[in-house]
């Protein structure tokens, strides 16, 4: 799969989301103007020693993004979507377009997709948004679950498992993301799969 980020804004996120995808093989692209340095510290501190592994690619806009870029389709992720996530069939190759924490995927952006194109995470309606961090891990998991592949990420016939034998950081890998993150994956589909409040678009 392929990740796509906004702007922006937070390096720790930037980086978390650099380690999920080294870890998942999908691979990242940053469209600028970006809200830090690619060599911030806290950028490089939240995706330890990831960012050898990772393939990232960064566009000068929006619309170098969508020519540089040749994905079998793209969804983009926002609160203001009307589909939800876990009601959509994946594809491996499909890329999922994430906004700016602060502000989100803008109108200008969210217009150049059609209806079904625009998902959403389920939430209760009193919160606002998740972490983005945690809502890309979300993505990428349900995603890879969904197209029923037996890989995750777009590395054909490499499971987690065998790329972290043959990665010569082993010792130091220990899970595809943080437990937070792994927490919200098992809350968020346990919810959907009982029917409750929370698992409502």
């Amino acid at each position: 799969f392929h990740i796509a980020l906004f702007e922006p804004e937070i390096p720790p996120n930037s980086g978390n989301i650099i380690r999920l995808c080294a870890n998942t093989g999908s691979d990242l692209h940053l469209i600028e103007p970006l809200g830090f340095a690619l060599d911030h510290k806290l950028l490089k501190r939240a995706g330890l020693d990831y960012h050898e592994f990772a393939n990232v690619k960064t566009h000068k806009d929006y619309e170098a993004f969508r020519t540089e870029t040749t994905a079998n389709r793209t969804f983009a992720l926002s609160t203001r979507g009307t589909v939800n996530l876990f009601d959509t069939r994946f594809s491996p190759g499909d890329t999922f377009l994430f906004g700016p924490e602060t502000r989100g995927l803008p109108s200008a952006v969210l217009d150049t997709f059609t209806t079904e194109q625009i998902c959403r995470l389920p939430m209760t309606e009193t919160t606002r948004s998740l972490n983005l961090s945690n809502a890309v891990a979300i993505v990428v998991y349900e995603a890879g679950d969904n197209a029923g592949s037996q890989t995750v990420g777009s590395v054909p016939n490499l499971t987690v498992d065998a790329r972290r034998a043959s990665c010569p950081h082993r010792s130091k890998i220990r899970d595809a993301a943080k437990l937070s993150t792994i927490t919200a994956i098992v809350i968020i589909n346990d919810g959907y799969t009982r029917g409750s409040p929370a698992a409502e678009p």
